[in-house]
């Protein structure tokens, strides 16, 4: 597969069965889609919808996989929450072995400046849970590197800097344990993009995620409208030994047909 090949595109909550009519007619080969709401939620899949998903999928060799919702707070500890936190998990772990996806991306929770150590660790006694759970049924997780919030925000992201997802990659080794990089959140730290690859290589990453900023704040800017230079960070990838996809998340589906034309351009 060569490279624009292995550029696909995060559905997001939008029907499946429509994301996958358009990712064939524009030979998509890579899809993530969210099961939290709308018609790929999770109380909808029947065996013969998801039978149908599966050979489509087959048909237009289009490989899935799950994005499950940041919103939920992989940090939390209160009582009747934290078990409901490990029940969506798992869940979304379950319906991805269902509908053959590939990987499922999950998160490292947020917290409120305050109980911050308690946040984090039941942050990574979670993923190590979700993650035991992930090698008994052989699937894959893909931590993603979450996005900086302003200093004075009350929320904040947890496994948003080099130091933060180190704590994670370091205490849970497992094959069925990679991330997911989003290098326009890696644009938003200190750290930046090439900090994050210094730190971690691609060895254990599953996807990369594209969006363009300005390094300033959250937003997902199509590229070129931003200061991430593509070129660079393909080049810095693909030379590093990065087999895997690339997940496009910013602007229009026609947006991303033309960004995918460029990236095939920058990529030599």
């Amino acid at each position: 597969m060569d490279f624009k090949d292995r550029i696909g595109h995060d559905a997001g909550a939008n029907k499946l069965e429509d994301a996958l009519t358009w990712a064939a007619a524009n030979g998509i080969h890579y899809i993530d889609i969210n099961t939290d709401r709308g018609p790929n939620h999770l109380d909808t899949w029947t065996d013969e919808r998801i039978s149908a998903v599966k050979a489509t999928c087959q048909q237009h060799e289009i490989h899935l996989g799950n994005h499950t919702l940041s919103g939920v707070n992989v940090a939390e500890f209160s009582p009747f929450l934290s078990d409901a936190v490990d029940e969506y998990l798992k869940a979304n772990i379950d319906l991805s072995q269902k509908l053959g996806c590939e990987w499922t991306i999950v998160h490292a929770g947020f917290h409120f400046t305050s109980n911050l150590q308690e946040r984090k660790d039941a942050s990574l006694a979670r993923l190590k849970r979700t993650v035991a759970y992930a090698e008994s049924v052989g699937a894959l997780l893909l931590l993603e590197n979450l996005n900086f919030e302003p200093d004075d925000a009350e929320v904040h992201y947890l496994a948003h800097t080099v130091e933060e997802c180190r704590v994670y990659f370091d205490a849970i080794t497992s094959k069925n344990f990679g991330m997911a990089f989003t290098i326009n959140h890696a644009n938003l730290v200190p750290d930046g993009i090439g900090g994050f690859l210094d730190a971690f290589g691609v060895d254990r990453i599953g996807e990369v995620r594209l969006a363009d900023n300005n390094g300033d704040k959250e937003v997902h800017l199509n590229p070129g409208e931003g200061n991430i230079d593509f070129p660079a960070v393909f080049s810095r990838l693909e030379d590093s030994g990065y087999q895997g996809h690339y997940a496009m998340a910013f602007g229009s589906l026609d947006d991303r047909i033309k960004a995918r034309d460029a990236f095939a351009n920058y990529a030599g």
